[in-house]
């Protein structure tokens, strides 16, 4: 739970406590699970609850567990556009100076979405839509993301979300995922080597101390993006990524 701010609304800290321990739960909980999440007292979190629900916020599924509701839908999409915007710089200099196409995605869900592109000016190019929403495992920003979480944490998602395999090169079991995902720990960005998309690689890397799991990278076809192309992008994806953090914790 994230420390209570000095001088502020204890109603509001408690009702975005349960939203949190809600989203950190997978997305559904019963009340005695949330009871024994945190130290409101029960009527309290009846109480919260039933005014989350009102207001469409939080949902009761016909198993009397609790969900995230559809009005969350449309804040996180003004906030997804926010962050998409905040980093266009960034990843346009990454065009600028790399020549391929930079994306933008966030962990939304057991999924990541892609919240900000900047395409390659050449014809042949990697294409992503703004919006779509992609299996983590099988992707260099979802790589990225997941290694900056722990292992249990990996399983639940996995596990969750399934691992469907794109390619003949895509991950398709956990513990090979989890080796990946420490050697990615080990050198500090991850690469999709044809997982999503046959003839495509991707260097990516995670924003540091972003507000939700966030991470950056450029791709194109193999026959581009090789080994020198590694060599020149991921020192320019690290300073990218420092920077879109530093805008982030200033806004």
């Amino acid at each position: 739970m994230a420390e209570k701010a000095p001088g502020g609304v204890q109603s509001v800290e408690r009702v975005f406590e349960l939203l949190e321990l809600i989203t950190d739960a997978g997305g559904d909980v019963t009340l005695s699970e949330l009871s024994s999440s945190t130290d409101l007292p029960l009527p309290t979190i009846h109480r919260l609850l039933r005014t989350l629900v009102t207001l469409g916020y939080i949902r009761q599924l016909p198993n009397r567990r609790y969900a995230l509701g559809p009005r969350l839908i449309r804040l996180g999409e003004g906030a997804n556009k926010q962050l998409g915007a905040l980093a266009r710089p960034q990843l346009k200099s990454l065009v600028d100076r790399l020549g391929e196409t930079s994306n933008m995605a966030v962990l939304d869900s057991d999924m990541v979405i892609y919240v900000a592109q900047v395409p390659s000016l050449h014809s042949m190019r990697m294409f992503t839509e703004v919006g779509r929403r992609a299996h983590t495992h099988a992707t260099g920003v979802g790589k990225a993301i997941l290694a900056q979480l722990d292992d249990e944490t990996v399983r639940g998602i996995i596990q969750r979300s399934g691992m469907p395999t794109p390619t003949p090169k895509s991950i398709g079991d956990i513990d090979s995922l989890l080796l990946d995902l420490k050697l990615i720990r080990e050198r500090g960005y991850s690469i999709d080597e044809e997982e999503q998309e046959i003839g495509v690689r991707c260097f990516a890397m995670a924003v540091p101390n972003a507000p939700t799991p966030t991470a950056i990278s450029v791709s194109g076809p193999v026959s581009r993006v090789d080994q020198s192309f590694a060599e020149r992008a991921v020192p320019l994806l690290r300073e990218a990524a420092q920077a879109i953090s530093d805008e982030f914790n200033q806004s």
